[in-house]
C-alpha cells in the first residue's frame, strides 16, 4: 500500500512538472489515435451507412465477418500489419514504414474501422426508415434525403468515433509489435506503461496510466456535454 501511494504521488507530481517526455509521449498517442480514427471515420461510415441502406446477395455474411472484426485481438493484428510490412512482406519492396508512426496509424486504423462501420449500420437501422420515409414525403431528393438522414444520426456517428478512439488509444498490442515502442519515436503511452512497468519505474507507469485515464474523462464529458445541449 505505501508503495502504491508513493508512487502515485510521485506520478501526481510528474503530470504537473510539466515532463517533456511524458507530454511527447501524450502528444504522440493523440496523433496516432486520432489519425486512425479520422480515417475510420472517413471510409467507415459511408461503408456503414451503404451496407446499412442496401440489401443483396451476401450481405450477412459480411455483417457476420464485420462483427467478428470489432472484437479483433490487438495483438493478433499487430501481427498480420507486421508481417504484411516486414521485409519479407509485399509491400516492403515499394517502401518500408515498419517500426514507424505510420505503421502504427496503420494497425489502429483497422481495429477502429470495423468498430465505426459496426456502429454506424446499427444507427441506421434504428432509424433510417422513419427518417427518409419522412424527407421524401417532404419532397426531398434522395442525396437531400441521405443528408438528412446523416444529420440526424450525427450523435450515434460520434459515438461511434468515440468508441473506436477508446479501443485504440488504449490497446497496446498491435502498436507494440509495428511501432516496436522506440524512445522517442514510436512510444506511446501503453507502450511506455509496459516499458516502465518492467523496469521497475512505478511511478511514470501510473502517471502515464492515469493521463489514460484522464484523456478518457475528458473525451467522454465532452460528448456527453454536447449531447446534453443539442
Amino acid at each position: 500500500m505505501n508503495l502504491l501511494g508513493e508512487a502515485l504521488y510521485k506520478a501526481l507530481e510528474l503530470i504537473f512538472s510539466g515532463d517533456r517526455e511524458l507530454y511527447q509521449v501524450i502528444g504522440r498517442s493523440l496523433y496516432i489515435s486520432i489519425t486512425a480514427v479520422v480515417l475510420a471515420g472517413i471510409f467507415g461510415i459511408p461503408v456503414g451507412l451503404f451496407l446499412g441502406l442496401r440489401n443483396f446477395r451476401g450481405k450477412s455474411i459480411i455483417l457476420k465477418i464485420l462483427y467478428v472484426a470489432m472484437g479483433l485481438p490487438p495483438v493478433f493484428v499487430g501481427l498480420l500489419v507486421f508481417l504484411l510490412l516486414s521485409r519479407s512482406g509485399p509491400i516492403a519492396p515499394y517502401f518500408y514504414i515498419l517500426f514507424t508512426p505510420l505503421a502504427m496509424i496503420l494497425a489502429q486504423f483497422i481495429l477502429a474501422f470495423p468498430i465505426v462501420v459496426g456502429l454506424t449500420i446499427l444507427a441506421v437501422a434504428g432509424k433510417a426508415e422513419m427518417v427518409l420515409m419522412t424527407a421524401r414525403g417532404l419532397g426531398a431528393s434522395p442525396r437531400q434525403a441521405l443528408l438528412t438522414l446523416v444529420t440526424e444520426l450525427k450523435v450515434a456517428l460520434v459515438t461511434a468515433l468515440v468508441t473506436a478512439f477508446g479501443r485504440v488509444i488504449a490497446e497496446v498490442g498491435a502498436v507494440m509489435l509495428v511501432g516496436g515502442d522506440i524512445k522517442g519515436y514510436t512510444q506511446v503511452l501503453t507502450t511506455a506503461i509496459v516499458l516502465e512497468t518492467r523496469r521497475g519505474n512505478f511511478s511514470l507507469a501510473i502517471a502515464l496510466g492515469l493521463v489514460l485515464l484522464l484523456l478518457s474523462f475528458i473525451v467522454n464529458s465532452l460528448l456527453y456535454a454536447w449531447q446534453y445541449r443539442r
